[in-house]
C-alpha cells in the first residue's frame, strides 16, 4: 500500500491512503542510511491487519528539519492587523525560504474586520504573490482562501495570535483546532500546536497544523541561501540581469537595476529593505565557516 504520513508520534506513523489510516513503525534499514519518514511523505506500506511497516518513502519534493515536514506546495503566510501587527520582515524571510524549497508563497492577511490592509495589499501585490485578506471571525474572503487549499498539501505559518488555527476551524469546522487568546501584555499568542500534523481537506488537498513554524527551518543561513538571496526574491530578482556588475550584491552598488527599480517604484521599497536585512544578517555566513561566528 501507498500512502502518506499525516502525523508522527513517539516513533509511530500514521499513514493514510484516502480512505484508512494505519499505526505504522519504520523499518530500521532507515537508521542504517541515517534517514527518518516525515509527516508529508509518501511512503510504501506493508500491511498487517490495522497496523503496518514502512518499507521505502517516494523522492521528496522538499523537506523542512523545523518543523519537521516534507513534500509541501504552498505556504501560506497569515498575518494580522494588530495583536499582533504585520511584521513584513518576517514574512518577507518566510517567503525566500519557501521560494527556496519550491513552495509557493502565498500572503493571508486576516482579522480584516479589525482595520484595513490596504497598505500591505499593495506591497505583495505589486511583489506578483496572490494576496488574501480575510476574516475569520465574519468570513470575509474565506471562499476564496479555500479554493486555493485543492489538489495540495499546504502549511501555514506566522506568528502566534495571528489566526492560523482559526481560520482552518472556520474552513474545515470539523477539525476543531486548539485555539489561544493573545497575551494583551506581550502582544503575540500562546503557542496552541504541539506536533506536526497533515489534516485531509478533500481529495489530494492536505493542510498541516505545525508548532513553531514562525522559525522556519533557521539552517537556511548557509552560504548558499546567502550567494543566492537575490533569487529567493522573485520580484528583485526580476530585475538583476541588467545590473551592470555580475558580482552585484544589489544593495549598494552603482548601476544596479534592482536599485533603479526601487527608486522607480517597480518594486517595493519595503521588500527591498527585506532583502537588505537578510544580506546584513548573513555578513558574518562564508564558503568556509558555514554560517558560524568567527572567534
Amino acid at each position: 500500500m501507498t500512502g502518506i504520513i499525516v502525523k508522527a508520534i513517539s516513533g509511530f506513523y500514521y499513514v493514510a491512503d484516502g480512505k484508512n489510516l494505519y499505526e505504522c513503525k519504520a523499518r530500521g534499514s532507515f537508521r542504517n542510511r541515517e534517514t527518518s519518514p516525515l509527516v508529508g511523505d509518501v511512503a510504501e506500506v506493508t500491511l498487517m491487519g490495522n497496523s503496518g511497516v514502512i518499507e521505502k518513502l517516494l523522492p521528496r519534493k522538499n523537506e523542512l528539519s523545523r518543523p519537521p515536514i516534507a513534500n509541501v506546495d504552498k505556504l501560506f503566510l497569515v498575518s494580522s492587523f494588530h495583536h499582533p501587527a504585520p511584521n513584513l520582515y518576517l514574512m518577507d524571510k518566510l517567503s525566500a525560504v519557501a521560494v527556496r524549497h519550491g513552495m509557493e508563497p502565498i500572503i493571508v492577511f486576516n482579522k480584516c474586520d479589525c482595520g484595513d490592509f490596504t497598505p500591505f495589499e499593495e506591497i505583495y501585490s505589486l511583489s506578483g504573490f496572490r494576496t488574501y485578506t480575510v476574516s475569520a471571525k465574519t468570513g470575509q474572503g474565506m471562499e476564496a482562501l479555500f479554493g486555493e487549499l485543492a489538489d495540495s498539501v499546504s502549511a501555514f505559518t506566522g506568528n502566534s495570535g495571528v489566526g492560523k488555527s482559526s481560520i482552518l476551524n472556520y474552513l474545515f469546522s470539523n477539525l476543531n483546532l486548539k485555539t489561544g487568546e493573545v497575551s494583551e501584555k506581550l502582544g503575540r499568542g500562546r503557542h496552541t500546536t504541539r506536533h506536526t500534523e497533515l489534516f485531509c481537506v478533500g481529495k489530494n488537498a492536505y493542510v498541516a497544523d505545525t508548532p513553531g513554524f514562525s522559525a522556519l527551518d533557521t539552517h537556511d543561513r548557509d552560504y548558499d541561501f546567502k550567494v543566492n538571496l537575490i533569487r529567493f526574491f522573485p520580484d528583485l530578482d526580476a530585475f538583476s540581469d541588467g545590473c551592470r556588475f555580475s558580482s552585484c550584491t544589489h544593495t549598494c552598488e552603482k548601476g544596479c537595476a534592482v536599485l533603479e527599480a526601487v527608486k522607480n517604484r517597480k518594486v517595493s521599497a519595503s521588500r527591498h529593505a527585506s532583502y537588505r536585512q537578510l544580506m546584513e544578517e548573513m555578513k558574518e555566513v562564508t564558503a568556509w565557516n558555514g554560517g558560524r561566528k568567527n572567534p
